[in-house]
């Protein structure tokens, strides 16, 4: 079962920036990622992306290392 990331439109994905600092998003299953500030973007059922910053949601360190694909070093 693909994401509603992989879902997407590529003509629409290519052009999906963050709202907030305008930046690269990553697809992170239902939802699209900005790793610099460390909220996601839900996608809904219907495909289509929530790109309200007041809707954000916030992610937290062990999430972030998973979504973003850094490893966990100390």
């Amino acid at each position: 079962m693909t994401s509603r990331a992989e879902q997407l439109d590529p003509v629409v994905r290519a052009r999906l920036v963050c709202p907030q600092d305008l930046g690269e998003l990553i697809d992170a299953g239902d939802e699209l990622y900005n790793p610099r500030l460390r909220v996601a973007y839900a996608i809904d059922e219907l495909g289509i992306p929530n790109m309200l910053i007041a809707d954000a949601r916030k992610v937290g360190d062990d999430e972030h290392q998973l979504l973003a694909g850094e490893s966990k070093e100390k």
